[in-house]
């Protein structure tokens, strides 16, 4: 058993470790964990800031499945974003890092320009691509007339917004290329190398030892990827007029609903509920992939748990 001289030199030892943590514990106590408990009660009341905080129960969650059409539009267009941005961004940095990883004169700078997108500012970048789909005078659909296609109307026409976003996403997949880049780089030589002896061609070594090699960076990717493609806001906000999701509500995403009813007309209550709704989705999805993930992703040491 320990002494009492050794429990209070324990305690001490212990009160000093808390003493440096103690700024991060009150962010997480004032600024996460209070705010998330605080929006979950106010996903149960009416409540609009101006105005005593009512409980209504159910009321909110109620009123979003079955009255408001709007909260289908902007959940389906969440899951069309979701569904083709996530697979499209992954398979484009992975071969963007492949082609990087190769061993040639002055590849530095082609990494560089190709991270660069990943950097440059949100808004900027929406403006610059709000003049480059321009029907008119827009510089993608210049170039596709070169090939005799006339362009589309791409953020006025309804049925081509969320592939021109899903496009300009794919231009900025620098970031993910980075970290696929740096797990290319940690596979063996000596796994080419076995395959070259046995006559392996080049596609059978990418699938067959590249591809199995990077699957947890892939698995990680997929994960990140998907929680921010549920949360896509800015990109609907800055290129739909007035940021009400337009034309035809085709840029309505869930978040840019969910903000229209927080802070346009300061509907807190159903805002925060919109928002505990999202985070269990996320979370379910989040679940799927890690219980589905052990069936394909492969780790060195052989242990996929």
């Amino acid at each position: 058993m320990k002494t009492k001289k050794a429990k209070s030199k324990t305690f001490k030892e212990n009160l000093i470790g808390y003493g440096f943590i103690s700024p991060w514990l009150i962010g997480f106590f004032f600024l996460t964990a209070g705010p998330l408990v605080f929006s979950l009660i106010v996903s149960f009341s009416d409540y609009n800031i101006t105005s005593k905080m009512h409980f209504t129960g159910l009321d909110n969650y109620k009123r979003m499945f079955t009255a408001d059409d709007l909260f289908w539009t902007s959940l389906w267009n969440t899951i069309y974003f979701v569904v083709f941005s996530v697979p499209l961004t992954t398979a484009g940095a992975i071969f963007v890092a492949v082609l990087l990883n190769t061993k040639i004169k002055g590849m530095k700078i082609f990494r560089t320009i190709y991270y660069l997108p990943a950097v440059l500012s949100g808004v900027a970048v929406y403006f610059l691509w709000m003049q480059l789909l321009s029907p008119g005078t827009g510089l993608v659909n210049l170039v596709l007339s070169w090939f005799g296609v006339d362009g589309p109307a791409w953020l006025f026409d309804p049925s081509w917004t969320k592939p021109a976003l899903i496009i300009m996403k794919l231009w900025s997949v620098g970031g993910g290329m980075l970290l696929y880049l740096a797990s290319l780089q940690g596979v063996p030589e000596s796994l080419y190398e076995a395959a070259d002896l046995d006559g392996a061609n080049m596609f059978q070594k990418f699938f067959h030892i590249t591809l199995p090699m990077i699957t947890p960076i892939i698995f990680f990717d997929i994960i990140t990827s998907t929680i921010g493609a549920f949360q896509v806001f800015q990109e609907a906000y800055v290129m739909s007029k007035d940021g009400d999701g337009g034309p035809a509500h085709s840029l309505l995403f869930y978040n840019l609903h969910m903000w229209n009813n927080a802070f346009e007309v300061f509907d807190m209550g159903y805002a925060s509920a919109m928002a505990w709704i999202l985070f269990i989705i996320i979370m379910i999805l989040t679940l799927i992939n890690l219980k589905f993930g052990k069936r394909w992703v492969h780790y060195e040491g052989g242990d996929n748990k």
